[in-house]
């Protein structure tokens, strides 16, 4: 394409050039506007009201449905929560009162238990004390007996060493004191 001249051609007709100016602000389309304004505000009007109205009513029924619903599950939910609340805290009650129990009476077996030991133990004690008294009274009785003869067969000997005198055993015992 070697140096064309440039042409332009164009099979549009030339318009005629209208009055400057806005066309939704020329007074001249004012009544069609206003009556397609009209149209078109009746057709929105009566699609919202057969079509789209009664969509979001039910829409708004369902979920208004759906959250007083929820709301009822939710009061049964905790008047069942505050149920088994009362519940656990009635048997954990029990429980205490039956540990309670259970622990005074062992408490009272135990004491009378000790009670029982101790009175055993009072009297072992005592009897053994009894024993002891009994055997020291015996032991007593055969030293002061020991001695009376010990002392005697002394007094015998003593006057026999000094005297040469010999001296009876009944002698010497009433000489003695005894």
């Amino acid at each position: 394409m070697a140096d064309a001249p440039h042409t332009t051609a164009t099979t549009e007709v030339p318009a005629e050039h209208e009055a400057a100016g806005f066309p939704p602000f020329k007074t001249e389309t004012f009544p069609s506007q206003l009556f397609w304004l009209a149209v078109t505000f009746t057709f929105l009007f009566v699609v919202l009201w057969r079509v789209a109205g009664p969509k979001i009513n039910a829409a708004i029924t369902s979920r208004r449905g759906a959250i007083n619903g929820a709301i009822a599950e939710a009061g049964k939910a905790r008047a069942d929560a505050e149920a088994a609340q009362a519940a656990y805290e009635n048997a954990l009650a029990t429980a205490r009162a039956r540990a309670n129990a259970l622990a005074e009476d062992t408490r009272t077996k135990m004491n009378a238990e000790i009670a029982k030991a101790k009175a055993q133990a009072d009297a072992k004690a005592h009897d053994a004390m009894l024993a002891a008294d009994t055997r020291i009274a015996q032991t007593r009785e055969s030293a002061k007996a020991a001695v009376t003869v010990a002392a005697r067969d002394a007094a015998i000997a003593i006057v026999e060493r000094l005297t040469g005198d010999k001296v009876s055993a009944d002698d010497a015992a009433r000489a003695l004191g005894n």
